[in-house]
């Protein structure tokens, strides 16, 4: 007996799973990612000189239509230690960057005075969650 092919509306449903389980699978890790360093560097690290504590981060998602898939939202960086002399109400700026270390897109701002989290909001960039492989994050001043 000859061997037996699946047709072709078959095959275009198993690349269809298997496209929603890579997206699931990307999406799910790249929604998790942290970050965290004690020094300044290169690479997917938090560089706080100001405090010896390691921040995490992580970013909301929304479904965009136009894109169409998701977006990054807001990402949030906790752990910041805004006691006196370390990193309140200091220079701050949030990059997303792709599997090849490229930025994706930047968000600046000044940390909080008090509180141990900060925000960067890239709701407007529109930039795909599935291109996202890491977030740097660099404190100064």
């Amino acid at each position: 007996m000859g061997r037996r092919f699946a047709t072709k509306p078959a095959r275009g449903l198993l690349v269809l799973a298997v496209g929603v389980a890579v997206f699931g699978a990307v999406y799910g890790l790249a929604a998790s990612l942290t970050v965290s360093s004690q020094s300044l560097g290169a690479g997917n690290a938090a560089s706080a000189s100001c405090q010896s504590a390691t921040l995490t981060s992580s970013y909301a998602t929304s479904y965009s239509s136009t894109l169409p898939g998701y977006i990054v939202g807001v990402v949030t960086v906790n752990g910041l230690d805004t006691t006196a002399g370390h990193c309140a109400s200091k220079a701050f700026k949030v990059d997303l960057i792709n599997s090849a270390n490229t930025s994706l897109g930047q968000v600046t701002g000044t940390t909080p005075s008090s509180g141990t989290s900060f925000t960067a909001d890239f709701t407007s960039s529109n930039l795909s969650a599935a291109n996202v492989a890491g977030i740097h994050v660099l404190i100064t001043g």
